[in-house]
């Protein structure tokens, strides 16, 4: 019985896009440690962990509360 989870990952526009931020904000994010770092899927192909992003947005919202 297979109960592995489906990766899903997220390109820096689908990022820009669901954050509503620059493509500047995410790398300075990824810069200071405060967002996922990115994963190398092949040589011109960065990509972040969608359960990454997800955790990180469910972190933010927490802060704010």
């Amino acid at each position: 019985m297979n109960t592995s989870k489906e990766v899903q990952f997220y390109r820096l526009s689908q990022l820009k896009k669901q954050l509503s931020v620059s493509r500047s904000s995410i790398w300075a994010w990824v810069k200071e440690g405060s967002f996922p770092k990115p994963i190398k899927l092949g040589k011109n192909c960065t990509a972040w962990n969608a359960d990454d992003v997800h955790a990180w947005v469910q972190s933010r919202i927490d802060l704010s509360k």
